[in-house]
């Protein structure tokens, strides 16, 4: 696979947002034509020649050294995510030529499932690294009803959060979620190129939402390790649930990912409640939205 127009753009659009006053270095007046740094002065943070960046900066890793994207990634003052992404591109830009293949998505292995249902008082998912929902617990079945009601499938949470008109409903903080869901398959993206179905995931949403395309172009990558996450349930109200994602090392590229409430907050109160909705799921999945005395689904 050439990689050539990702690492391109990853590297212009770090080296754009860092301003010479950050990195050190004198901004020689006001008149600077370009945004952040130049080639030229990337090149002298890094300690490489000019000729030399110029031509990563083109797209061209081929051959380039563990010493050299250090110094890379010092220069442009690179985090965990973005670091990790640049290796991603290298390890693609130096790893022989194969064709894409189309990846269905797996059931998980039996054991994960009983895992997640030994979880009884927290909600918990695995998902992919395309953000697919493949198993829940019951409780995180509940929790996540409104993504599971949207008819599209394989369940997405990125699908859901770029098209759904009612996830501003159920995501307070769509926006902030929704570059983070970006920022997640970018990076997936870079650690595993030749996914046909996230290719056509990121194809699918680029067509049909312009905030998705506009988030897509900045480049932007993260891990997904721990935070909160923030709801508004139509059957229980607001939940503010602190999270822990943590990757399955026998299963590469699906993670675990569990939630919480601290004993004696509002969320915690809604967590119970929502156990207690959860538990009347008929056979069908469908949760009987009046037995939790809260909101009615749209």
């Amino acid at each position: 696979m050439d990689n050539r127009s990702e690492v391109r753009e990853f590297l212009t659009s770090r080296r754009a947002k860092i301003t010479p006053q950050q990195a050190g270095l004198p901004a020689y007046g006001g008149n600077r034509r370009v945004k952040g740094l130049r080639r030229e002065e990337v090149a002298l943070l890094a300690g490489v020649s000019a000729e030399y960046y110029a031509r990563l900066e083109r797209g061209n890793l081929s051959g380039v050294s563990e010493t050299v994207l250090d110094s890379l990634a010092r220069a442009l003052r690179l985090d965990e995510a973005e670091r990790a992404h640049l290796d991603d591109l290298a390890r693609t830009a130096n790893s022989t030529r194969r064709a894409p293949r189309r990846r269905s998505s797996q059931p998980i292995r039996p054991s994960l499932q009983h895992l997640l249902d030994a979880m009884t008082e927290a909600p918990a998912l695995i998902r992919n690294g395309r953000l697919d929902i493949l198993a829940t617990n019951r409780l995180g079945r509940a929790l996540y009803d409104p993504v599971f009601a949207d008819p599209a499938r394989p369940v997405n949470l990125a699908r859901y959060e770029f098209l759904n008109p009612g996830a501003a409903d159920f995501l307070p903080q769509l926006e902030f979620q929704a570059a983070r869901a970006v920022a997640l398959l970018r990076t997936e993206a870079g650690r595993d190129p030749y996914n046909r179905e996230l290719t056509d995931l990121v194809g699918e949403l680029s067509t049909r939402s312009e905030k998705f395309r506009t988030l897509w172009a900045a480049h932007e990558v993260r891990l997904h390790q721990t935070g909160v996450k923030h709801f508004h349930h139509p059957a229980v109200g607001e939940l503010s649930l602190p999270f822990e994602a943590l990757p399955i090392p026998t299963e590469p590229g699906l993670t675990l990912t569990a939630l919480s409430a601290e004993p004696g907050t509002p969320s915690h109160d809604s967590l119970k409640l929502l156990a207690s909705w959860a538990a009347t799921l008929d056979q069908d999945g469908q949760p009987d939205t009046a037995a939790a005395g809260g909101e009615q689904s749209a």
